[in-house]
């Protein structure tokens, strides 16, 4: 094909949407002249015809009226247009007031909703704290027992352990003494089967038969047991020696008795205190085994939320790319965008370049919306960043592109008829803009329009429609120019 150059005289879509605005503005203020000249004619006919009416009765003829009648009727008309001009400048002022005060309406309504959807919110996060903060008094409560604070339970706790801890020496000194009562009564046993008795009992019994014959044979067991000893121990080396010494002290072998006694009933009621507290840790300990069994689940649930947020958020070790759930579901539309922006990225660097989805780590930073430009030059694949300025700007606007179309796809086939592109074109070459500008004009083909803000002077003759801003002490004035033509406003 061989399109016709473009000339002074042109004319592009742009004039022909001007000039057909300027027809039909002309059209409707011819229409409104029509109309009120027809107006004007109907009411001077209404007019006459009053006047007509009105010398009929009084004998005058039927001639016309004079230029200074007309005059005064004429002034008058228009005093009363101008009356119903500015009853109608009320009118419109009135009802742009109405406008507006429907509009603020409809703002605060949609205001006064969104409040009160946010205290809903906030009123059951409040309700959910309050269930939470009781369900931790029940627990502090709980742990606490019948005691002020869990301090206070946790000491009454360590001194009933020491108190068990005394009260197992004192059942062991028990056990002892047992013992030797044990060992007291063989003895007895065996005394009374050398006296010729079976058991201690029956030797009490046949004691118990004459008062002074129990005396004189307990004194003659005692004095034979006293001689025997005595025997003994003066048959033992050394007892001369001990026969100097100091009489024995039978009053304090009875006090010490006494105290032995004493001690035994102590120790007696200290282990029936202890068997108490034993019993009552006992109860305590199947209590305390109770709540950790009802902690389990709990503490099996936290663990498996606590996991899943982790994971979600990336900051779980499981999440090797430390990439979060937004992310992933994000990096999918990416991936669509890259593609779609990769179809006019490889026109617009001849191509050479095209854009592909990452999701890989780059140093300690999150992973998931990374994008790598693959060189068709050299085959590898690298980051965005070591593209040059004019590079990054092509490559950002085939983005826009891409991303324009993905949201058309999205949206039900709603189309993006504007697209504005702001500077940039200065960091380009002459064959990359011609590439660049191509691909806008592929875009113009499908009924869309495609504005450019730029200060390059070389795109003034590349864009047939333009406005043009200028700036002066008494404000910027904008020129609108079709080819070559220029008309300011």
């Amino acid at each position: 094909p061989a399109p016709t150059p473009t000339t002074v005289d042109h004319v592009d879509k742009a004039a022909e949407d001007a000039a057909y605005t300027r027809y039909t503005q002309a059209d409707e203020t011819s229409r409104a002249a029509e109309r009120d000249l027809a107006g004007t004619r109907e009411a001077l006919a209404a007019a006459r015809e009053e006047v007509h009416s009105l010398a009929a009765p009084l004998g005058q003829t039927h001639s016309q009226p004079t230029v200074a009648e007309l005059t005064a009727e004429a002034g008058e008309l228009t005093r009363l247009h101008a009356e119903a001009h500015e009853t109608a400048v009320r009118t419109h002022a009135a009802r742009e007031a109405l406008a507006r005060a429907e509009r603020e309406h409809e703002e605060r309504v949609a205001a006064q909703r969104e409040a009160e959807r946010r205290v809903a919110a906030r009123t059951s996060r409040r309700e959910g704290l309050e269930r939470q903060q009781a369900e931790l008094a029940e627990e502090l409560a709980r742990g606490r027992g019948a005691f002020a604070t869990v301090a206070e339970h946790a000491d009454l706790l360590e001194r009933r352990i020491a108190l068990l801890v005394d009260a197992a020496g004192a059942v062991r000194e028990e056990e002892a003494a047992v013992d030797r009562l044990k060992k007291a009564d063989a003895q007895l046993a065996d005394a009374a089967y050398q006296a010729g008795f079976t058991t201690p009992d029956e030797a009490a019994a046949a004691l118990l038969d004459a008062h002074a014959q129990q005396a004189r044979r307990h004194r003659l067991d005692l004095w034979r047991a006293e001689a025997a000893a005595v025997a003994d121990r003066l048959a033992e080396p050394g007892i001369e020696e001990a026969a100097a010494l100091p009489p024995a002290d039978p009053a304090a072998a009875e006090a010490a008795h006494t105290a032995a006694e004493r001690a035994l009933r102590a120790a007696a009621a200290g282990l029936a205190a202890a068997r108490e507290r034993v019993t009552g840790l006992a109860g305590l300990a199947r209590q305390a085994e109770n709540e950790v069994r009802r902690l389990g689940p709990l503490r099996t649930a936290h663990d498996r939320v606590a996991r899943l947020a982790g994971l979600t958020a990336g900051t779980s070790a499981e999440n090797e790319r430390r990439m979060r759930l937004e992310s992933y579901v994000l990096a999918a539309r990416l991936e669509q965008v890259a593609a779609a922006a990769s179809t006019r990225l490889q026109r617009m660097s001849s191509g050479r370049y095209t854009l592909v989805h990452s999701d890989a780590r780059a140093g300690t930073r999150r992973s998931g919306l990374g994008l790598h430009v693959v060189d068709a030059w050299t085959g590898n694949e690298r980051d965005t960043a070591t593209l040059s300025g004019g590079e990054t700007f092509f490559a950002s606007l085939a983005l826009a592109l891409g991303l324009a179309d993905v949201v058309t796809d999205e949206a039900g086939g709603v189309r993006l008829d504007t697209l504005f592109i702001d500077e940039g074109f200065g960091s380009l070459d002459d064959q990359t803009l011609d590439e660049v500008l191509d691909v806008l004009d592929s875009l113009r083909e499908r009924d869309r329009s495609v504005g450019i803000v730029s200060h390059v002077a070389d795109l003034r003759r590349r864009i047939p429609a333009q406005l043009e801003v200028t700036k002066s002490r008494h404000g910027s004035a904008v020129r609108l120019r079709a080819g070559g033509d220029g008309l300011s406003g």
